[in-house]
């Protein structure tokens, strides 16, 4: 069942203020190759403290075409005030949002079959850029074939 975000994301952010853990299953290719959409479940907590580089947060941000969407990409860099988010799955662009439009962070991953995907800071996966191309087509065309069927 697909929940549309502007029911979802409130209800995900209540249950969080009142600090429980929520589940749920994301869509899009966003966040390929370390969340695949449709198929994985991530688990978010409250965020208890500033965020990191590399942490997954759920937010609402602002793309640089200046729409406001709700996001569930990785921590590029905090600065001062502003934190600047990217999917991994996207080879250009960044959204940028406060701590205030934070709803969640995220502390798992799960595939399909219940078993824990590593929850990965990203670092190397950010330095790898310019293959991120190459290296996303090897894995749309080889792992999500085998894997995911």
């Amino acid at each position: 069942m697909v929940i549309a975000n502007d029911i979802l994301i409130p209800e995900l952010a209540r249950l969080l203020r009142e600090e429980k853990e929520v589940r749920f299953t994301p869509s899009g290719v966003s966040m390929r190759p370390f969340i695949e959409g449709d198929k994985d479940s991530v688990v978010l907590a409250p965020l208890t403290r500033t965020p990191r580089r590399g942490d997954i947060l759920l937010a609402k941000a602002v793309t640089q075409d200046e729409r406001t969407a709700y996001v569930l990409h990785r921590v590029l860099r905090v600065e001062a005030e502003k934190i600047v988010l990217q999917g991994d799955g996207n080879l250009t662009g960044e959204e940028y949002c406060s701590t205030d439009n934070i709803i969640g962070r995220v502390t798992r991953i799960e595939r399909p079959n219940g078993k824990r995907k590593t929850l990965s800071r990203g670092i190397i996966w950010h330095l790898l850029l310019p293959c991120r191309p190459f290296l996303l087509k090897i894995y749309r065309h080889t792992y999500l074939k085998w894997y995911y069927k």
